[in-house]
């Protein structure tokens, strides 16, 4: 009976699924011809594990079908992302480049304004160049004429025409390379058909300041995340440009061409501590990098011995040897702490060590210039040297004053700066003290652990505007190399979600999540400050742009003009060390002192040829002028009647000094000149003056003297 009922029980089962099928065939002929509506693709999460278990479950046709939909998902989810990601570059890179452009734009246009630079002759236009800068871009013009650039690099480094009775490699006392770059590419790119030699040297300048403000945005972009951080940076630099660059004073300077190439490799070091840095080795890296550039400019320097003694140089040959005698010690115990002190006293006496050995077998000069001056100025030594006193009487070389801080407070740069660097200093010591006690951290850091002084490059940025702004704050001269930096640390602090989430770590906000407040706040608020910014300083920069000014020098221009008029080929010429720049380069002829700091001997000769200003015999400045050669004697109003500086700091006062004229320190004796000043008394033509000098020129702002091979006494 059993037999008999299985068959008749399975025979029903059958039927009941094949009706079961049949009604499944029809809703499945509904639901096809029923349209479907479209959905946006979600990325499926199902792993290979679950496809599996489905086709177990005989559901072969409904893995494949899950497996293509998960796949297509998929591609369009990544695609989406690197889409964006693309896009976020492009925007960026784009506004960067284009901010860059803008700005070497600007400078020439306000350079045109300025100078009406277009409708003036050559001589206007060199006198335009005013100083040391005169001297940059007349080895320019000497190169340009060279019959070849070797023979024209020998003439520099062989240089006997410019200073009288004295041969100077001008390359390495000036670091005319950038001039030597700057005449081969004149030439080689065959510009010197299409453009003006002073058109294309001052267009290199104008798009290195460019390149400047484009690696000062990639660095913000970098560290923020954000290229809104760049366009802030950009902002805030050519808003405060009066203490962020001389360009628009003295284009060839030193720093104009520098500061570019610097800027771009803080750039390059940010991005690869940002990506690459996970391990004490790849500072290492660092540090071969360091050493290979110093070679690399000890050579180009012509052997510079002074890099080579180095402090820094020491310290970090003191590092690389202390990483390779490090042990390896399990983190927090005893043993590593007591590993990491002896470890820091084996930097810190190496470095001593080393620096004290290179010193004894290479041979290198002492500054003892920088010495005394650093004395001087810190009122540790007092002096009566005119040579120091005149440094010191710089502006450059002062404190700076308490206009650059309003200058900064009021364009907001400071007061922002102020507190991005309070919370990334004090989270860094946060960290580090974390460190040093033992306590484990995390290798990789997220928005949420509100650890920003973590980040190798924070640290790294933080320790350098310490130490940029500490000079600073001694010589006003280093601000340019301060007050960019601070622009861009200002502008990625305030556009960083990680700065105000460390903060809100440390208020330990609740009422609001503080991860969506960081990032509120970093859009909000350099947009705030951008359009602050454009409302107040926008209409100025334009109104600068728009103004027509007019540098008018006309008695300089008659002066040079007089020279290479009347002057013979081989004259000598004396004078103030600006005076002589200017000379060298509108007229080619020979001076007897330039307005170089870095040699003893022009120093020395720069302090005697002043001495036309001060209270000395006509036979005491004769005997000086004719021990350089000189034949003409150019005496300058403006210095000799002097009135404009603070007394105390004018030339004559600073000879007088150094001359034992005036009262310098209590208990010194007052020592009375018998004769007048000189460059009064040289006017008045009469003797024993008109014996040894013959004024030959003169005009509102110039005497020019020619002196006297025979000298002839009148009574």
């Amino acid at each position: 009976m059993a037999d008999e009922e299985g068959p008749t029980v399975e025979l029903r089962q059958r039927k009941k699924l094949k009706s079961s099928e049949n009604k499944e065939s029809v809703k499945e002929e509904k639901i096809s011809d029923t349209p479907i509506p479209e959905r946006a693709p979600k990325r499926s999460h199902m792993t290979f594990s679950q496809h599996v278990s489905l086709d177990s479950f005989g559901c072969g046709s409904f893995k494949v079908f899950l497996v293509f939909s998960d796949l297509d998902s998929s591609e369009e989810y990544w695609s989406d992302v690197l889409f964006q990601r693309f896009a976020k570059i492009f925007i960026g890179c784009l506004a960067a480049v284009t901010s860059g452009m803008m700005y070497a734009l600007y400078l020439s246009a306000y350079h045109e304004r300025k100078f009406w630079f277009s409708n003036r002759q050559e001589l206007e236009r060199e006198i335009t160049f005013q100083g040391d800068s005169a001297i940059y871009y007349s080895y320019y013009k000497d190169m340009l004429k060279a019959p070849s650039f070797e023979r024209g690099v020998y003439e520099l480094t062989h240089n006997n025409k410019t200073v009288s009775l004295k041969t100077i490699n001008a390359v390495q006392q000036m670091s005319l390379y950038p001039e030597l770059i700057a005449s081969v590419l004149y030439q080689a790119t065959g510009s010197n058909e299409i453009i003006e030699p002073v058109y294309f040297y001052i267009g290199i300048v104008f798009g290195l300041q460019g390149i400047y403000v484009t690696a000062l945005f990639v660095t913000s972009w970098l560290m923020s995340g954000t290229w809104l951080a760049g366009m802030l940076t950009v902002a805030w630099f050519i808003i405060n440009r009066v203490d962020t660059t001389r360009i628009e004073y003295s284009i060839p300077l030193r720093e104009n061409w520098a500061l570019p190439y610097f800027a771009c490799q803080i750039a390059a070091l940010t991005g690869y501590l940002k990506s690459n840095l996970n391990t004490y080795g790849e500072v290492h890296e660092v540090y071969k990098i360091y050493i290979f550039s110093l070679f690399l400019g000890y050579l180009l320097q012509f052997e510079n011995s002074a890099l080579l003694v180095s402090p820094l140089l020491s310290l970090v040959v003191a590092l690389m040897l202390a990483k390779c005698l490090q042990l390896n010690v399990k983190k927090g115990t005893f043993i590593a702490k007591i590993m990491k002190v002896i470890n820091f006293y084996l930097v810190c006496t190496l470095t001593v060590t080393l620096n004290i050995i290179m010193k004894m077998f290479v041979p290198h000069r002492e500054n003892g210039h920088m010495l005394k001056f650093l004395e001087v100025k810190f009122g540790l030594n007092m002096t009566k040297n005119f040579t120091m006193n005149w440094l010191l009487c710089q502006e450059s070389l002062q404190a700076p004053s308490q206009d650059f801080f309003l200058r900064l407070t009021q364009s907001s740069l400071l007061p922002f700066y102020i507190l991005v660097l309070i919370i990334c200093f004090l989270s860094m010591m946060q960290v580090i003290f974390r460190r040093i006690g033992g306590k484990s951290l995390k290798e990789t850091i997220t928005l949420e652990d509100g650890r920003i002084g973590g980040r190798p490059e924070i640290i790294y940025h933080v320790i350098h505007t310490i130490l940029l702004g500490s000079l600073a704050m001694v010589i006003e001269g280093l601000k340019y190399l301060w007050t960019p930096y601070v622009c861009m640390l200002a502008a990625f602090g305030v556009c960083s979600p990680e700065l105000w989430m460390t903060l809100f770590k440390w208020l330990r906000l609740r009422t609001v999540h503080p991860v969506l407040l960081a990032l509120i706040l970093s859009m909000a608020v350099p947009t705030i400050i951008g359009l602050s910014l454009w409302k107040e300083f926008f209409p100025r920069l334009m109104t600068e742009l728009m103004e027509l000014q007019e540098f008018y020098d006309p008695d300089t221009v008659e002066l040079m003009t007089w020279i290479k008029r009347q002057a013979p080929v081989a004259a000598v010429f004396a004078g103030s060390p600006q005076l002589m720049g200017a000379i060298k380069l509108c007229t080619g002829w020979m001076v007897t002192s330039l307005p170089l700091y870095n040699d003893d001997d022009l120093l020395k000769r720069n302090e005697n040829i002043y001495q036309i200003y001060s209270k000395r015999s006509a036979e005491d400045i004769y005997k000086i002028l004719t021990s350089y050669k000189a034949n003409y004697l150019i005496v300058e109003d403006a210095i000799c009647n002097e009135v404009g500086t603070t007394r105390g700091c004018r030339v004559k006062d600073l000879l007088d000094i150094a001359n034992g004229h005036v009262v310098c320190e209590e208990g010194d004796k007052l020592t009375y000149s018998k004769y007048g000043r000189f460059c009064h008394e040289v006017k008045i033509n009469y003797s024993p003056y008109v014996n040894y000098f013959t004024r030959v020129y003169w005009n509102r702002s110039y005497f020019v003297y020619k002196i006297n091979t025979v000298i002839s006494f009148q009574s």
